[in-house]
């Protein structure tokens, strides 16, 4: 892959919006802290959007190191 398909490929990829961030002020009590009652009602949620997160993280990393791979494969 040179980086014209790089750059093609991450032009396709949608804008990421992370469940968790929403999901993290969404149970926030009016305290400003984390509500442990809001927390148990949303566990299986924030599991998946947790899940989610790591797969993103995990997805950003191999962008990253192939898009410097690539900087040190240039001339």
């Amino acid at each position: 892959m040179d980086a014209h398909d790089l750059i093609r490929v991450l032009k396709e990829v949608p804008e990421c919006r992370l469940r968790l961030l929403e999901l993290a002020r969404e149970t926030v009590g009016d305290d400003g802290t984390p509500d442990p009652e809001k927390l148990g009602f949303r566990r299986k949620e924030l599991e998946e959007a947790i899940a989610e997160a790591e797969a993103y993280v995990k997805a950003t990393r191999e962008a990253v190191q192939c898009l410097t791979s690539m900087d040190h494969s240039q001339p």
